[in-house]
Formats: C-alpha cells, structure tokens, sequence
C-alpha cells in the first residue's frame, strides 16, 4: 500500500424520512482511503454502513459534508456529472449479481465501457479473464453460470474501466464459504496486479479479518477502526 490518498470524506450526513420517522443513517462520518487500501467496512444491521458506502461511491449524495476522490469533489457535480463519474471512475460490486441476463460473461464484462462509448482492449479483457478464471465461460450466459462464476463476472466487470476504486457490498453474502475464500483472495489479486482499492461492505467476521483496515460503525457513527498487523 502506498501513501496516495485517494478518497477524503469529511462530516458526512446522510438522513432519510423526516419528523418523528427521520433516521440519520449517517451522523457526521469523516474517513480517508490510500491507493492500493483494502478497507472493510461492519456493522450490525442499520449501523450506516451500505449508506456510506453509497456515499463513497456516488451512488447517493449527502445532505452535509464533502467528499473528494482523487482531484474531484463529488459533493459539487451535479446529477449527470455524476452519472458520469460512476462510469468513469467507480467499480461496484454487490451481493446480487446484477448481472444483464442477454448478454454473456465477456460482454457484461465490457459493458460500463460500452456504455459510457468505449470499446474494450482485447488483451486486458483476455488477461482479465484469465483471471478471474473465466477464460472458458467468456461466451457463457448468467443462467449457465454457477453464483461463484456470476460475482466473478460481476467483479471483472468493476475492474474493466480501472476506477481508483471498487465499491462492494457485502459480495460474499450469497456464497458459501469456500467461494467467499476465493472472493477475497481475488480482490487481494487485484490490488496487487493493478493496484486497485477496495472499500467492501460485510457482516462477516472472516471476511472483515483480510482487510488491511477494519472500520466498525454502529448508530451511523465509526466506532472502532483497526489496522491488520502484517
């Protein structure tokens, strides 16, 4: 891991509902996130943390605080400039797979690329592929596939574009456990073939544990953060 910050959040607040039926999700978070990090982010049920990582990945705007990936403060851009960024600039990964049912594994694969009016680089998605250990399912459908092989394409498809960073919540949530071993270990492949971050969402405790940084939250407040010592 080097030293290159990447994501700086200050005060974040993010509420829902208002009156007596307001819940503040998030209360006030500040965090910071270095290239190259696997951060792991828990909590029981309701504490904020799929809030936060909403915020972090642009999917959701908060009512106060700010937010800077790299050089762009994400609090400032407006709808469509967001639409943008999330091509652009952000991977996600989620515990359903998300997957588009017409197309097969390749073209999911290239679809943020596609989308956004790009083509994909044949070698990069070849060595992706290979990989992720798909190299013989590329021109397989979600139906064909096993839930392993789906969050496999569903990561690929994160990385294609090369955001800074990969947002994944709770990935390993519909795996068992020695699929959610390899979901890992994949992730860590990533981060150290292209230098990806990853801020990951989970209630699991095994999963938390091969973070480089653990960040507890509870109430939408981080409680505890823990360094994992190497």
């Amino acid at each position: 891991m080097d030293n290159e910050l990447i994501i700086s959040a200050k005060d974040l607040v993010k509420s829902f509902g208002s009156g007596d039926n307001k819940l503040t999700a998030v209360d006030h978070v500040s965090l910071e996130v270095y290239s190259g990090e696997f951060v792991a982010i828990t909590g029981e049920s309701g504490s904020g943390k799929s809030t936060l990582l909403n915020l972090l990945g642009a999917l959701d705007t908060p009512d106060e605080g700010t937010i800077i990936v790299g050089d762009e403060e994400l609090t400032k851009l407006k709808d469509h400039q967001l639409a943008a960024y999330r091509r652009r600039h952000s991977g996600f990964v989620f515990q359903f797979y998300n997957l588009i049912s017409v197309l097969n594994a390749e073209e999911n694969i290239a679809l943020p690329l596609n989308l956004d009016g790009r083509n994909a680089d044949k070698k990069k998605l070849d060595e992706l592929l290979s990989l992720l250990g798909l190299s013989e399912k590329r021109y397989c459908y979600a139906s064909q596939l096993s839930g392993g092989q789906q969050q496999r394409v569903a990561i690929g498809r994160a990385v294609m574009a090369e955001p800074p960073c990969i947002f994944a919540d709770e990935p390993t949530g519909n795996l068992d456990s020695q699929n959610s071993r390899e979901m890992i270990a994949l992730f860590k492949q990533l981060i150290a073939k292209y230098g990806t971050t990853v801020v990951l969402v989970t209630h699991d405790p095994n999963v938390a544990a091969e973070a480089d940084r653990v960040i507890t939250m509870r109430d939408g407040k981080i409680i505890a953060e823990k360094v994992r010592k190497l």
